[in-house]
């Protein structure tokens, strides 16, 4: 439970997107400690990543009353979710699954156009949306669906907050268990390329409720990060080796492979969409690899770590002990790319 100091002074009747992924569970614990009336629209067939059943839903949003539709449908949106009922607020943190162009434009843009369409028709007065910080340089199609949508709900005339994070524990992750199982720490160029402040899911949902009240958070665009200074994939690996008690043992990657492998990818994409879809995926790794998740300044276009906001308590590292001891696990699924 939060101290009642956290706790909204005004209960607000909240429809949430997204709600099966960690942040969104996260986001949606977060609001009903604060003591908001919660209501989560989900895919009649939702899981809850790699790891959980269907019919774990309940106890995963625990306090949230549940209702089931399309959220690319415009009519489902308005039928199922919004029922004819009066909301506050929408809260979305919804994405598309893979980042891939025709995914990234049918969630990223077009759900969420519909979405507030039908919210504005309601009568909702705010919208929180999570975005991502990387579409200050938007180079790949999903930022530019993501950037497509901010724009409309700016338009809109609605009250918004839009939310643009940093890092997830999760994307940073995915070493951990082949660095215990001995094998070297994988890094592009020197591991210094690129720097992030992560942010975990309980400290972004917080944030994400914390929107609902705090006058700060609206009519802006919102980046944010966890606590502590930023950190580079370097000390990533050094702090995993130095948890496991073993010497430091890093794998240099070279960028140009990676472009290699687009190059190659898109050629032959020419022939087969699935190698298609694999040369975007490709290209959102290589984005991952090369630009820092911190605030770009417009002027210098250089990522700036000092101007890059932080809130929370938990840290990257704690969170590697945790994996290490068996305390945490992460569900990445279909962000394994990442």
């Amino acid at each position: 439970m939060i101290p009642p100091s956290e706790k909204s002074p005004h209960s607000k009747r909240v429809l949430v997107l997204g709600a099966t992924g960690t942040i969104g569970r996260a986001t949606v614990k977060a609001l009903v400690d604060r003591g908001h009336e919660v209501v989560c629209f989900l895919r009649t067939k939702a899981g809850f990543g790699v790891d959980h059943e269907p019919d774990e839903r309940s106890r995963l949003l625990h306090g949230a009353a549940l209702r089931f539709g399309d959220v690319t449908d415009p009519a489902s949106i308005d039928a199922d979710g919004f029922h004819g009922e009066k909301f506050d607020v929408l809260v979305s943190c919804l994405a598309s699954r893979t980042g891939a162009p025709a995914d990234a434009w049918a969630i990223d843009y077009q759900a969420h156009c519909h979405a507030l369409k039908a919210a504005r028709a309601d009568g909702v007065e705010h919208m929180v949306l999570l975005s991502a910080i990387c579409v200050q340089k938007p180079l790949l199609e999903f930022q530019k669906a993501k950037l497509a949508f901010e724009a409309e709900l700016i338009a809109s005339g609605m009250t918004y907050s839009i939310v643009r994070p940093t890092a997830f524990f999760k994307s940073l992750s995915g070493q951990v268990d082949r660095v215990r199982r001995g094998k070297p720490f994988l890094i592009f160029g020197n591991g210094e390329l690129t720097a992030c402040k992560p942010i975990s899911d309980r400290d972004l949902g917080a944030f994400i409720a914390k929107c609902l009240d705090d006058p700060d958070c609206q009519n802006r665009i919102l980046p944010i990060g966890g606590p502590g200074e930023a950190i580079t994939p370097r000390e990533q690996g050094e702090c995993l080796f130095r948890l496991l008690g073993r010497e430091p043992k890093f794998k240099h990657v070279p960028v140009a492979l990676l472009d290699t492998i687009i190059l190659t990818l898109g050629l032959l994409g020419r022939l087969s969409p699935r190698l298609r879809a694999k040369a975007e995926l490709a290209r959102i790794g290589r984005y991952y690899a090369t630009e820092s998740m911190l605030v770009l300044n417009p002027e210098t276009g250089r990522y700036d770590a000092a101007a890059t906001p932080s809130t929370g308590s938990d840290t990257l590292f704690d969170f590697y002990g945790e994996l290490i001891r068996g305390e945490a696990k992460v569900e990445r699924g279909d962000h394994a790319v990442f």
